[in-house]
C-alpha cells in the first residue's frame, strides 16, 4: 500500500482518484480543472444551469449565464474531460431567489451567494459526487484548506483581496472533509498565469461582479417580478417617531445608507432601522450607526464551542475588516456577539462569520446570521 499523500491529501495514486470539479465557465473553476488533469487526476467537470437569462451573450459580468455554460463546455473539450451540465432551475430559484426576495420584505440585506453555496452547489453537487463515486469534489473558490487525517479545517485565503471564507461559512464538517480548495494558496493573477500555460480560452476572461440573477445590480427589479405587490409607500421617521417623510418601498432601503433618502436636514440622515410590520423606515445621524452587540440565529460551527471562549475576530459583511469580538453561544442554534469597538452598517439578513489566528492564517471556526 502507498502511505504517500496525493497532492488532494488522499492515500491513492492520482490516476486511481477521481474528482469533480465544479466548473462555472469562469477563470478560477477552469484553472482548477486543468491542474486537476495535468496532475493525472480522473476529473469529471459538472456545470450548474441555475437560472434562465435569456441572453446568451459574452458580455454578461454575471456568473452562471448562458456563455459560462459554452465556456466550461469548451474548457472541458480543450482538457479532454468528462463534462455534465445539471439543470437546476427549479431547486435555485426556490432555495435563492425567492428566499433573497423574501429576505428583503423582511428588511433585511440577504446575501444570495451563501445559500446558493449552501443549497446547489455544496448540497446538491455534493450528493451527485458521491453518487459519482468521486474521492473529492473540487471548487475555484479562494478559500485555503488544510486537511489533517480526515479532518479538513478552513481558513482565509493568501490572497485577501480574494478571499471567499466569508460565503462559505455555511459549510458543514461532512461536506468541508470532502470539498477542496486548490487556489486558496495562489494569487489571482498566478491563476490567470496557469490558465494561458493551459491555453484554456477563459485565461482573459473577466470576473463575474453581479449576483447572476439580479442584472447591474438592480436588485429591485428582481423583486418587482416577483412580489409587485410589495413596493407600498411608507413613512421615513426620525428617532423620535416623527414623521419626517414618505419612502417608495423598504426594498429600497440598506441600513446605513445615505443616498435616496431624499430629506433635507441641519446634517446628513442615515438608515438606521427598517421595520417591515410596519413598513417604516427610521433614519438618524451617523453617530448612530454603531453597534456592539449582535444577535445571531442559524449557527453552523465548524469547531468545539470550547474554541469560541477566547477573544476571536469576526466579518459582519463580505467586504469588511476582521474585527475583535467575544461569543456567546446560547443553544446550538443562537449566539449573542461583543464587538470590542462599535462597527457601523450591520445589517440583519447578513452573515456573521468567526475566524481565529492560528500559525497556518485566520481560520474559519463557523459564524452565523444577524437577526438584530
Amino acid at each position: 500500500m502507498n502511505n504517500d499523500l496525493n497532492s488532494i491529501g488522499l492515500k491513492k495514486k492520482p490516476s486511481d482518484t477521481t474528482v469533480v470539479v465544479a466548473m462555472s465557465g469562469g477563470v478560477d473553476s477552469s484553472t482548477v480543472a486543468g491542474m486537476m488533469k495535468e496532475e493525472g487526476y480522473k476529473v469529471i467537470g459538472i456545470t450548474l444551469k441555475l437560472y434562465d437569462d435569456g441572453k446568451e451573450v459574452a458580455a454578461s459580468k454575471q456568473c452562471c449565464s448562458g456563455q459560462d455554460i459554452m465556456d466550461a463546455k469548451r474548457v472541458a473539450d480543450k482538457l479532454n474531460i468528462e463534462h455534465k451540465i445539471l439543470y437546476y432551475q427549479n431547486k435555485f430559484k426556490k432555495g435563492v431567489i425567492e428566499n433573497f426576495v423574501d429576505s428583503y420584505l423582511k428588511g433585511e440585506t440577504p446575501i444570495p451567494c451563501v445559500q446558493c453555496n449552501q443549497t446547489v452547489k455544496f448540497r446538491d453537487l455534493f450528493e451527485v459526487s458521491k453518487e459519482l463515486n468521486a474521492d473529492a469534489m473540487i471548487t475555484g473558490h479562494y478559500v485555503k484548506s488544510i486537511t489533517s487525517g480526515n479532518e479538513t479545517s478552513m481558513y482565509r485565503a493568501i490572497d485577501e483581496n480574494r478571499d471567499q471564507s466569508y460565503f462559505l461559512f455555511n459549510t458543514t464538517k461532512e461536506q468541508l472533509n470532502y470539498l477542496r480548495f486548490p487556489l486558496g494558496s495562489m494569487l489571482k493573477n498566478e491563476t490567470r498565469e496557469i490558465a494561458k500555460k493551459l491555453e484554456l480560452n477563459v485565461a482573459d476572461k473577466p470576473d463575474s461582479q453581479d449576483i447572476c440573477f439580479v442584472p447591474n445590480g438592480d436588485y429591485v427589479s428582481v423583486i418587482k417580478k416577483f412580489r409587485p405587490e410589495s413596493l407600498k409607500k411608507g413613512n421615513i421617521k426620525d428617532l423620535q417617531g416623527k414623521v419626517i417623510g414618505v419612502h417608495d418601498g423598504i426594498v429600497n432601503f440598506t441600513i446605513g445608507q445615505r443616498k435616496g433618502i431624499k430629506i433635507s436636514d441641519k446634517e446628513p440622515l442615515y438608515v438606521l432601522e427598517i421595520n417591515s410590520e410596519k413598513n417604516e423606515i427610521i433614519v438618524g445621524p451617523r453617530e448612530k450607526l454603531g453597534k456592539k452587540i449582535i444577535h445571531l440565529k442559524d449557527l453552523n460551527l465548524l469547531v468545539e464551542k470550547k474554541e469560541l471562549d477566547k477573544e476571536i475576530f469576526v466579518k459582519v459583511r463580505s467586504t469588511g475588516k476582521l474585527l475583535e469580538a467575544k461569543i456567546k453561544v446560547k443553544n446550538q442554534n443562537l449566539a449573542v456577539v461583543n464587538l470590542k469597538t462599535p462597527e457601523d452598517g450591520i445589517s440583519p439578513g447578513q452573515a456573521c462569520v468567526f475566524y481565529k489566528k492560528d500559525e497556518s492564517g485566520y481560520k474559519v471556526l463557523g459564524g452565523g446570521w444577524i437577526k438584530s
